[in-house]
């Protein structure tokens, strides 16, 4: 298996001053920043880079993010730039470059010059990008998905086509041949997140692109990944587990109760307040908070979530108020369920195979620092994994994928 961590790169300092109320202000004002902290901040991540890379992981999970400290990665074709100078064999899996709201010209010549930086350590991954980008970019919602695309198949003509035109919807070219070009040819690997909508799925299909899936229920997982191993095969291609990365969360410590003590404090900043900044209002809060009772349970699922079977609908709901409310006792039963891989190294190991089996996947992709870690504890993460996960999850091969076994 290939073992990704991934890096939110969280502004280095917590706003304790908010808290209590579980809400940071959006937008977070200018007076906030530091900018000696903001330079500590990407120093320290690149740091625990090279240790990755001196330990053995396969790469660093990398993101876009705008005008929030829950993650100062603005452009990770930058950040895979300057990482690329400070490794040696790290891969950057990138997820995503939000299509909808760059000039897709400007993207593939950036990937093209990491990628040669880097002599084809890039493994870009395409994404759509939260509400609060597109309000940031003034970029309409219901433009996203044909954005999205268009932008994709720029990319595409510029990286495999000598020289090349597109007259669209949003975007015109003629006669283009870009300098530089991809150092991995045709292309490099292509990766796209699902989050469920069965249009992401057959587009993903369509182009035998690859998904990174979030560990979820196991019923939902199996439904998602079943229905993008039909579309694969409607298609012309076979499911196979290097289509197929697995996004979870870990965390090493010699005991579950370490485990808990060291990242509780991080885990729950992270969901109770850093992720949902620009994506809660305070009136969503107040709603969710009254109590404001749901409407009723439709009698068919919403057409992109048709593929569902009905007991796994609730899973393919992101509810943030729900996860904004989640404490400390949530996170203990989580954990001691196993719902959370956090614990001693065999029991993580152990756990993070068996979900890679289930799912069919032969990459994963590991959550081990949210909530702005500190930068000892985050090294010390990565070295206690390095050492004593990491060979286990790497000297296993997931063969198969249980779901698709009709398309095999």
């Amino acid at each position: 298996m290939k073992v990704f961590l991934f890096d939110l790169l969280a502004y280095g300092k917590h706003f304790d001053e908010y808290k209590a109320d579980r809400f940071l202000p959006y937008p977070l004002p200018g007076s906030h920043f530091d900018a000696e902290t903001a330079a500590r901040t990407y120093e320290e991540h690149l740091a625990a880079w090279e240790e990755m890379d001196r330990l053995g992981f396969d790469g660093v999970g990398l993101n876009e993010h705008h005008t929030t400290p829950h993650g100062l990665m603005c452009s990770p074709n930058m950040m895979a730039a300057v990482g690329a100078q400070r490794t040696k064999n790290l891969k950057f899996l990138i997820l995503g470059e939000l299509l909808p709201l760059h000039n897709p010209l400007r993207i593939a010549e950036e990937i093209a010059m990491a990628d040669c930086m880097s002599k084809g350590r890039v493994w870009p991954g395409f994404a759509r990008g939260v509400p609060r980008e597109y309000r940031v970019y003034d970029v309409p919602m219901s433009e996203s998905r044909a954005r999205f695309e268009e932008s994709f198949d720029i990319i595409m003509k510029a990286w495999t086509e000598d020289v090349f035109s597109h007259q669209g919807k949003f975007w015109s070219f003629k006669n283009m041949a870009i300098w530089p070009r991809p150092y991995q040819q045709p292309h490099p690997k292509l990766w796209v997140p699902f989050s469920g909508s069965k249009e992401t799925i057959q587009w993903a299909a369509r182009h035998n692109i690859n998904a990174v899936i979030p560990d979820n229920t196991p019923g939902f997982l199996e439904d998602i990944v079943g229905y993008f191993a039909r579309c694969l095969a409607e298609n012309g291609h076979r499911i196979t587990p290097d289509h197929i990365c697995l996004f979870s969360d870990a965390y090493v410590a010699p005991s579950k109760a370490q485990a808990i003590e060291e990242y509780s404090p991080y885990f729950l900043y992270f969901n109770q307040t850093l992720w949902h900044h620009g994506s809660l209002t305070k009136e969503d809060i107040a709603k969710a908070e009254a109590g404001s009772a749901p409407g009723p349970t439709p009698a068919a699922p919403p057409p992109s979530l048709d593929y569902v079977r009905p007991e796994n609908l609730a899973a393919a709901v992101l509810d943030r108020a729900k996860i904004r409310n989640i404490t400390q006792a949530d996170i203990d039963a989580r954990v001691d369920s196993g719902e959370l891989n956090w614990g001693p190294p065999k029991e993580v190991a152990e756990r993070l195979i068996a979900s890679a089996e289930h799912t069919g996947a032969n990459t994963i992709l590991l959550n081990v620092n949210v909530g702005a870690m500190s930068h000892e504890l985050f090294l010390e993460q990565i070295r206690r994994f390095g050492r004593e996960v990491l060979p286990i999850l790497q000297a296993h091969e997931v063969k198969s994928v249980p779901a698709a076994r009709e398309y095999a």
